[in-house]
């Protein structure tokens, strides 16, 4: 359950904010501010690419500390800008990497409760969390803001998203 969970957050937290500095770098090497990528969306309904890495940090934080039977971190409210980001991406990281990884190991079977935004409890066992709705929604969140960066012309190949193996 560590390994499913903190194991595979942190490297891909790593990536994203990799993702976030070419975004800088070829915003820099074209003259304008970096701060215009994180408004860009795919769509008018669809979060932007700020929200995008709020949203795949907040997956990464909840869910391990469900598991781990922990309150998650608070990370701070979300800044459209990118140091920000990538404050929230390293706090994000330093806070999973703290949780006891018996506790997480032994989560499997635990029944846990998602809170939505809305305050709507949903209800899990550790292993269907992980593996039906905090894996998933990580990785689409991650995956929308490599897309919306690609799409903003950031030369980025398949190899950034899944990091240096």
């Amino acid at each position: 359950m560590h390994e499913a969970s903190v194991g595979l957050f942190v490297p891909y937290l790593r990536n994203l904010s990799a993702l976030l500095d070419k975004g800088v770098a070829h915003a820099e090497a074209r003259k304008f501010n970096p701060t215009v990528l994180l408004g860009m969306r795919l769509a008018p309904n669809m979060y932007d690419l700020a929200q995008q890495v709020g949203e795949a940090c907040r997956h990464a934080v909840v869910a391990p500390a469900l598991l781990a039977q922990c309150e998650p971190a608070a990370l701070p409210a979300l800044e459209h800008d990118m140091a920000g980001l990538q404050a929230r991406i390293a706090t994000s990281i330093e806070f999973i990497e703290s949780l006891p990884r018996a506790e997480i190991d032994a989560a499997a079977e635990r029944n846990v409760f998602f809170r939505l935004k809305n305050g709507t409890e949903l209800p899990f066992t550790g292993r269907t969390l992980l593996l039906t709705f905090s894996v998933p929604q990580f990785f689409f969140h991650v995956t929308t803001a490599y897309d919306l960066l690609r799409h903003a012309g950031v030369e980025l190949v398949k190899k950034d998203y899944l990091g240096r193996r």
